[in-house]
């Protein structure tokens, strides 16, 4: 009894953090639970966040709420692996584009149909692909990222698995991963992203035909030129707002230039 007093005590005193709630959760296609948040109301748009993150980010955003104001009905999820989803370890469990796999099978769970889609950073790589499989997708925006995503031995994607599996092997990647240990991600799921992460071709990037924008910081060079983007996608433009690679889709220019093209 006295124990059960002394939790009790510990709880209120802030001692013993409450683990967050996880809901609401979807089940995926092969059993992996996966949180999303629906804020908003109108036209459906999601929104992909990057790595070593989670739908938290688009939360410190002014996006979300520029989109929630434009009459946007806006779907953010925690993509397998990070935050309050499932983190399976086994290769099965990111193989083959899963993580496209869940955005497809939410959006039908939820019912929304003809939806637009904003990617930033690995989001703006999966948002590539997801344009590949999902004819129901009407506009995409991709945000801090170039044509390099579309080689398979793309050197960020291979020094970052490297360096997530061989610890030392990078050390101009060490503060990435010291980040991202001191936030809670897990390394194992880090990894297994990196190995699988989805490659859109420069010839599949030839063939979409909906609506783009490409938009990147004035002073972001992490993931290349995002000018070699907008030549490979057929149509597509590019917007320069203020900002580095962590700080850009955080500005109100972001927000702004993703409201006024996903409104037209």
């Amino acid at each position: 009894m006295n124990s059960l007093f002394l939790v009790a005590g510990l709880l209120l005193s802030g001692f013993v953090q409450a683990q967050p709630a996880r809901e609401p959760l979807f089940t995926s296609f092969d059993g992996t639970k996966i949180h999303y948040d629906v804020v908003g109301a109108g036209k459906p748009v999601v929104l992909l966040h990057g790595f070593i993150s989670t739908s938290e980010s688009w939360k410190r955003a002014d996006v979300r709420q520029a989109l929630i104001d434009a009459g946007f009905k806006v779907v953010m999820l925690d993509l397998r692996g990070n935050g309050l989803s499932d983190k399976p370890h086994t290769a099965e469990a990111y193989r083959d584009n899963a993580e496209l796999k869940d955005v497809i099978a939410l959006m039908k769970y939820l019912g929304l149909k003809n939806y637009d889609v904003v990617g930033y950073s690995r989001g703006a790589i999966l948002t590539a692909k997801l344009l590949t499989m999902d004819k129901q997708v009407h506009k995409a925006v991709m945000g801090g990222i170039s044509v390099d995503f579309s080689d398979p031995n793309w050197y960020r994607r291979r020094n970052f698995h490297e360096a997530l599996t061989k610890p030392g092997s990078h050390p101009e990647l060490q503060s990435a991963i010291d980040y991202a240990k001191k936030s809670g991600a897990d390394t194992v799921v880090l990894a297994r992203l990196q190995e699988f992460q989805p490659v859109t071709t420069r010839t599949e990037l030839a063939k979409i035909r909906v609506p783009v924008l490409v938009v990147n910081g004035d002073k972001d060079t992490d993931n290349g030129d995002p000018k070699t983007l907008v030549d490979a996608i057929p149509g597509s433009r590019l917007v320069i707002v203020p900002g580095d690679h962590g700080g850009a889709m955080r500005t109100p220019e972001f927000a702004k230039a993703v409201v006024n093209f996903l409104s037209k």
